[in-house]
């Protein structure tokens, strides 16, 4: 891992500057409201419309970087993701009221086709990277590391910038997507060819994937479920964080985001520590995953008797978690499950639904608050004992001949389906 760890370095900023490019908008969305004269749905479109634009283009991306290479896809994607960045500037510079509204709505619509060519093809780049299952592991720990430590630092940033200037974060969209542009385009190498593997065609290519989603379909859609929720549930929570805290605790600036802050960063470190847990133990990876969906469950009902901010933060927290403990187990179970020539459609179909929770969490709490606390904690909750059903049920890591966990997945027969695919090919 020592010899590709500036590679790792070049990726793991991909998810760390979509994060804070998308992210960074939450704690000043009441400004933007008040800005463009708009109401709290219109505002949280914004956060909304990047995340539908992506999930249909997610799993094109994914065939694409399979067939034409991860870089290929990645480098034009950030390209696009910093030129939305700057319609939205030159809308906010320009434009005032609905105008600008719907300008930096197309802006954030390119954002979004830039965003589902980038972060989402990290996850198979890096399975393309390392071949030891235990470094995949790791690695993508890392991965989902730097996504929560974008989240963390989204809040403060964008809550100080905006205190500078109301659109200022739209300014650093360009900026940071530069930067990982050249971090990318520098830094990383491609992966060993595969000489056994063929670039699918197209037909090929939707045979494969359902002959893939027909022998493994129920424990795949299984984590592609938990993922969207995980991602519903904490942009859900970070919409209305943001709205309480400013509007019933009059919190503005960089305190409102350093509070914002509290539970993104606990999301972080479980992310992290969950990712150098799990190791190539495919077991491990469902019963911590099923905890810490259990965890952020719980809590989401505890939190709907209580309406003070120390109760409120600390048993939110405990949802950040939860999210940050099971996350890293569902990317390695899907990374580590699907062959090489695949991975890269499938780990999209994942982002696909990750996206969807992203979409959906603000405009769906944005509906849930006037009525009532408990209608929408227990809301929330309901959604995460889904999460905790399908993780304990339907996600069933695979098993040698032995009984023991095996990254190698088989036909009904126990034969390898890899050996099998490059048999074929030969």
């Amino acid at each position: 891992m020592k010899d590709k760890k500036w590679d790792l370095v070049a990726l793991a900023s991909i998810p760390l500057i979509m994060t804070l490019g998308n992210s960074m908008l939450i704690p000043i969305l009441p400004q933007i409201s008040k800005e463009l004269g708009i109401s709290a749905f219109q505002v949280s479109m914004l956060i909304t419309v990047f995340g539908l634009v992506a999930i249909i283009l997610i799993p094109i991306a994914g065939f694409l970087s399979d067939r034409y290479g991860r870089k290929v896809v990645i480098l034009p994607s950030l390209i696009l993701a910093g030129a939305g960045g700057a319609i939205c500037v030159a809308a906010a510079w320009f434009m005032d009221g609905l105008t600008a509204y719907w300008v930096i709505l197309a802006g954030r619509f390119l954002q979004g086709i830039g965003a589902a060519g980038a972060f989402p093809i990290v996850i198979p780049f890096v399975g393309d990277l390392f071949n030891d299952e235990k470094e995949i592991s790791k690695s993508l720990g890392i991965i989902e590391t730097s996504n929560t430590f974008g989240k963390v630092l989204s809040p403060i940033l964008g809550a100080y910038l905006g205190t500078l200037l109301w659109y200022a974060p739209f300014i650093a969209i360009p900026i940071l997507c530069l930067l990982s542009f050249l971090l990318v385009l520098f830094l990383v190498r491609k992966p060993e060819k595969d000489e056994d593997a063929e670039k699918p065609n197209i037909r090929q290519f939707l045979s494969e994937i359902k002959g893939v989603l027909h022998k493994k379909g129920r424990w795949l859609y299984a984590i592609f479920a938990i993922g969207g929720i995980c991602m519903f549930l904490i942009f859900g929570v970070l919409f209305y964080l943001s709205e309480t805290l400013e509007t019933k605790y009059n919190l503005h600036g960089t305190t409102k985001g350093f509070v914002l802050a509290i539970p993104l960063t606990l999301l972080c470190l479980s992310s992290y520590g969950g990712g150098k847990i799990i190791g190539q133990n495919k077991r491990l990876m469902k019963w911590l995953g099923f905890a810490g969906m259990v965890l952020l469950t719980a809590a989401m009902i505890v939190a709907g008797f209580g309406k003070g901010i120390i109760f409120l933060l600390s048993f939110l927290s405990l949802v950040g978690i939860g999210i940050g403990v099971a996350l890293p187990c569902m990317d390695a179970l899907i990374t580590e499950g699907i062959e090489k020539n695949n991975r890269g459609t499938i780990t999209s179909l994942y982002s696909s639904m990750r996206f969807i929770g992203v979409a959906v969490g603000p405009p769906v709490v944005s509906l849930l608050m006037p009525r009532g606390h408990w209608v929408l904690f227990g809301s929330l909750a309901a959604v995460g004992v889904v999460g905790v059903l399908l993780t304990l049920f339907a996600v069933t890591p695979s098993k040698d001949k032995t009984g023991k966990t095996s990254g190698r997945h088989m036909d009904k027969s126990g034969r390898n389906i890899r050996h099998i695919r490059r048999q074929r090919v030969r």
